[in-house]
């Protein structure tokens, strides 16, 4: 049972806030689990620089989801979002299949074009027409994904009769997390979640509503059915002022343990079917203590 009726409730697990080891990461993903969230996630970085911060890194995204699906049994756990351009797409579709399997059919595979160009810069990775590069990328993962073979000839890429074997236990599920409309109107005709993150719509259940109907008219437009995409988004929630580990824009409001659970409700309201908890600070006490807030 969720935490909230009617929505799912997922936390992210730390990324650059502070350096993390791998203890502490199995620790807050089993209290994650034990306590109720529905979801965990794991940001999908290299490096961040250059932005006023001090520089500062991630472990691999993929690593640690491999060995968070290994000591969990029964939450949804996936990258927020995957890098499309960091792997090629057909391994990309490997790696996810076979994360897919570890965890026995938790996984949820995140996937964007990317933005952080210093990153793509510092691991020599092309950061140039990324929407060309996604349209591409996407077209091979998602059939990949869905356990078909691909063969496919593009700009950037060739593939001469991929295909995933073992095959994946299922159709692994594809959840979009953007707002651009190039990425969007090739990936919403066949994702079965679109994400958005918590800046890009103001932290407000008003804000995620015009997005929400955004989507839904742009997913007409493609095809889609509207009502059979399902909605996450995230949500900014300051569980300690003190700690200061994300900075809050003056634009928007973060949420706090005294009015989470209403902000969750409005989110759900509003068109979500999912929120994703992005706590300042992120640690097994702010797991616990955002749980007893939801309840």
């Amino acid at each position: 049972m969720s935490l909230i009726q009617g929505i799912r409730v997922g936390i992210q697990l730390p990324e650059v806030e502070r350096e993390v080891r791998w203890p502490e990461y199995q620790t807050m993903a089993q209290a994650a689990e034990n306590v109720g969230f529905d979801s965990m996630w794991i940001g999908d970085h290299l490096i961040y620089r250059g932005d006023g911060r001090p520089e500062r890194g991630p472990w691999e995204a993929w690593t640690l989801l491999s060995a968070l699906a290994a000591v969990t049994e029964s939450i949804e756990l996936g990258p927020l979002v995957a890098c499309i351009g960091f792997h090629p797409p057909a391994l990309l579709a490997k790696m996810a299949a076979g994360i897919d399997e570890v965890s026995q059919g938790r996984f949820i595979f995140g996937v964007g074009a990317g933005w952080n160009q210093p990153e793509f810069d510092a691991f020599g990775i092309p950061f140039d027409q990324r929407g060309a590069r996604f349209e591409e990328a996407f077209t091979i993962l998602r059939t990949l994904c869905s356990g078909e073979r691909c063969t496919f000839t593009g700009r950037f890429n060739k593939i001469d009769d991929a295909v995933l074997l073992p095959l994946p236990r299922r159709p692994i599920p594809l959840m979009i997390g953007s707002t651009g409309e190039r990425v969007l109107r090739s990936a919403l005709p066949h994702a079965q979640w679109w994400n958005t993150w918590f800046d890009w719509f103001g932290n407000s259940a008003e804000g995620f509503a015009k997005q929400n109907d955004h989507i839904s008219e742009i997913a007409s437009e493609v095809g889609r059915d509207p009502a059979t995409l399902k909605r996450s988004a995230c949500l900014l929630v300051v569980t300690d002022a003190s700690a200061g580990e994300r900075p809050v824009s003056d634009t928007y409001t973060a949420a706090t343990l005294s009015d989470v659970r209403q902000r969750v409700i409005e989110m759900r309201d509003a068109g979500a079917d999912e929120v994703i908890l992005v706590s300042d600070p992120i640690n097994e006490r702010s797991v616990l203590t955002l749980a007893q807030a939801l309840q």
